[in-house]
């Protein structure tokens, strides 16, 4: 049986891409857990930062905006604040002004409103699974777990069938930038510095842009105003409205993280599936009880979202380590979510486990992912279906993963299934 232990030596380099080549380096979180809970880790080209890896810390400081602010940045790398101003979106702002634009959009992503999209997300798992039953080996990530996110960001954004793949290709250009694979400005080989005021540094950006442009001129001829960039365009309560530079970084932000989060949740789900034969009998057997908790289990097990960085605005202390302000500070989520404190057994998928306090979704604090309830949802969905439809899944090849220290998954996975 395959262990979903860690491999790393426990001594990776936490700013190093590569060092997630083989997944996330748990032996390395462990070992900060326990012995460094507020570690400082250089950074080759760019200022170092502080790492915090236990959950109790996350949850306690990811509320705390006005020691932490997400308004400088919230990725590893260092910006210049002409470039913070021109790629931010509202994820990089802190209350009140994250709270004006969330709540413009808020309602579109709401428990109630994502629950409508119940029969539209069976339907597109059951054409995904017509078609690889069909085929019987495949690769699990591209014609499953990139699937079903990519066509429900376009009923979300209202955007034609045809414009899909091209859509995903650009988020993938934009959010997977340390990867070769999907682009050819990888961030930290090449330089990139042409793209600097570009969203996630990329030419990608201005190419959605001009699409989000065009897309809404030809809603708006239609007199169209559902969906999403509808109500992100409207004034406030104070009769303010977006610029044109955060709506370009809204629309990056939908289709890139929109997609590519749920895309690598599904992938470790369907991982897990083929090395735990007994997790598939469970939901097939499994009540209802079980579908309203195993979707938080994948998600936390897969954590596709690694980390989120904060600045400091002014000196503290935590756990001995004196942080001084301007400091970058790494909340690791991931570790967070295999924290032995919180979870019993964490390397292992309880479907049942309740509670289950994962941060998956950033929680704790004011910037609790928008797309939390569509990412249940759509895992929940699709591993219904496909137990109804599936015996059994087997990996058939090596698996790879994302090379990025920021969002982690399972890009390739070769398998094969066997229908009922």
């Amino acid at each position: 049986m395959t262990s979903f232990k860690p491999v790393d030596d426990g001594h990776a380099d936490l700013s190093s891409h590569d060092a997630f080549l083989h997944g996330a380096p748990h032996n390395t979180f462990a070992r900060l857990r326990r012995d460094d809970p507020m570690s400082w880790s250089e950074m080759q080209g760019g200022k170092g930062f502080w790492s915090i890896t236990r959950h109790a810390d996350i949850m306690d400081l990811n509320k705390n905006f006005e020691l932490l602010s997400s308004a400088q940045g919230i990725r590893m790398e260092d910006q210049t604040y002409e470039e913070y101003l021109a790629r931010r979106t509202f994820q990089e702002t802190d209350p009140p002004e994250h709270s004006r634009t969330r709540v413009l959009v808020a309602k579109a992503f709401s428990k109630p409103v994502v629950a409508q999209f119940d029969q539209q997300i069976r339907a597109i798992c059951d054409s995904i699974l017509d078609d690889v039953l069909a085929r019987g080996s495949f690769d699990a990530t591209k014609d499953i777990a990139r699937q079903l996110p990519m066509r429900m960001l376009g009923q979300i954004l209202g955007t034609p069938d045809e414009d899909l793949d091209w859509l995903v290709e650009k988020g993938d250009q934009l959010i997977a930038n340390t990867d070769p694979e999907f682009t050819s400005l990888v961030l930290d080989k090449v330089d990139t510095d042409a793209y600097r005021l570009m969203p996630f540094r990329s030419p990608a950006g201005a190419e959605l842009y001009e699409y989000a442009k065009k897309l809404m001129r030809d809603k708006q001829a239609k007199g169209d105003t559902t969906g999403v960039l509808h109500l992100i365009l409207q004034p406030d309560a104070h009769g303010n409205v977006i610029s044109e530079t955060e709506f370009r970084n809204f629309f990056c932000l939908l289709v890139a993280a929109g997609n590519d989060t749920t895309r690598y949740s599904i992938a470790a789900s369907l991982y897990a599936l083929c090395h735990r034969p007994q997790l598939m009998e469970q939901l097939k057997a499994g009540d209802s009880n079980v579908w309203e908790t195993a979707p938080d289990e994948f998600i936390r097990w897969a954590s596709p979202t690694m980390h989120f960085r904060r600045t400091a605005t002014r000196d503290f202390e935590l756990h001995g380590k004196q942080v001084k302000a301007g400091d970058k500070v790494i909340m690791w989520f991931i570790s967070a979510n295999r924290d032995d404190e919180v979870f019993n057994n964490p390397f292992e998928l309880d479907l049942l486990r309740t509670p289950n306090r994962h941060v998956a979704f950033g929680q704790g604090g004011p910037h609790v992912c928008l797309g939390m309830w569509l990412a249940r949802l759509e895992v929940r969905i699709l591993l219904q279906e496909l137990v109804k439809r599936v015996k059994s899944i087997e990996q058939t090849g090596a698996h790879e993963f994302l090379r990025s220290n920021f969002i982690g998954g399972i890009k390739r996975l070769p398998v094969t299934i066997k229908a009922h």
